[in-house]
């Protein structure tokens, strides 16, 4: 299994500092050292106060933030976890998703989603209700774009009148796809397009609020890997090429009991079919962030990495 840094400004809780530049490269660099194979960041370029103050957090601007990233690091991995296709235009998040794959040198993961804060669509004058008809269109743009660049794309809303002078990404066809949600449509999408799957792990009541289906554990999620696996098959995709990203919380590894469970939850998820982890860190302060990246890497990093 390989892990990924949820960078400590999305974490409700997070003190305030973490978008200061000398803070956001020695977490990257250390993060480098500590193991963790890439660096994640969420999109939310309007959320509201109503969000932020029921369990939302900060939210930098993904692909700069990433790219700021790049800049300070070698080889880890920048992922928008999720990049939400219905807000722009395929084109405009074609251009700052391929410019990240190419100032980092080929390393971004392109997360990608629905999105589901019906405040912020309207902030962004989007259709909340066609959501889900606007991501599917705008996910088939960005890969046809990808695919072939220069030859014009047309979708729903825009269209490309002729031959198109774009660069395109470091990495080809395209940057690996990681599709997030936990519905029927999102396992779909990714045996479609996607190269990773990202699902939700939440209890019934907020997977009700953020509108997905619920996995809540060890058993639904492998019920879900099942499904996704004999869809891939019965398109002829292997499975095993296909990565798939659960979230894990912090835990208190001081606390005994609280470590095996950690350890013994984190088993059953890769038994179940996951390969990458996307991991919370202490966001208490800066110090504490970068003392849980050690642990981290030392307690279960390191450890993973001999078994394997």
């Amino acid at each position: 299994m390989k892990f990924t840094l949820e960078y400590p400004s999305e974490q409700h809780d997070a003190v305030d500092g973490f978008d200061a530049p000398e803070v956001m490269a020695r977490l990257a660099r250390h993060a480098e050292q500590c193991g963790f194979t890439a660096i994640a960041l969420s999109d939310h370029p309007a959320p509201s106060t109503k969000w932020r103050r029921n369990g939302g957090h900060d939210a930098m601007e993904p692909a700069v933030a990433l790219a700021f990233f790049a800049a300070v690091t070698v080889d880890i991995r920048l992922m928008t976890n999720l990049y939400v296709l219905p807000f722009r235009n395929p084109y405009l998040t074609a251009k700052a998703l391929t410019s990240l794959d190419r100032v980092s040198g080929g390393r971004l993961i392109a997360g990608v989603g629905a999105g589901y804060l019906r405040s912020e669509f309207s902030a962004l004058g989007v259709d909340f209700e066609q959501r889900a008809a606007a991501f599917d269109d705008a996910l088939d743009a960005l890969v046809r774009i990808w695919s072939t660049p220069g030859e014009p794309v047309t979708g729903s809303g825009f269209a490309a009148t002729g031959p198109m002078w774009l660069s395109p990404p470091i990495q080809r066809p395209h940057p690996p796809i990681w599709i997030g949600g936990n519905s029927n449509a999102a396992l779909r999408r990714v045996v479609k397009y996607g190269q990773g799957w990202s699902p939700v792990f939440t209890p019934p009541e907020f997977a009700s609020a953020i509108r997905t289906a619920v996995i809540d554990g060890p058993e639904a999620f492998g019920r879900a890997v099942a499904r996704l696996h004999d869809q891939l098959a019965s398109v002829g995709r292997d499975p095993a090429g296909v990565d798939i990203q659960i979230p894990v919380p912090a835990v208190d590894f001081r606390d005994y009991d609280a470590t095996n469970r950690f350890d013994d939850e984190l088993g059953a998820l890769a038994e179940h079919g996951a390969t990458h982890a996307v991991v919370r860190v202490d966001a208490s302060s800066v110090d504490a962030a970068a003392e849980y990246m050690s642990v981290f890497g030392e307690t279960v990093i390191r450890r993973i990495g001999v078994r394997q």
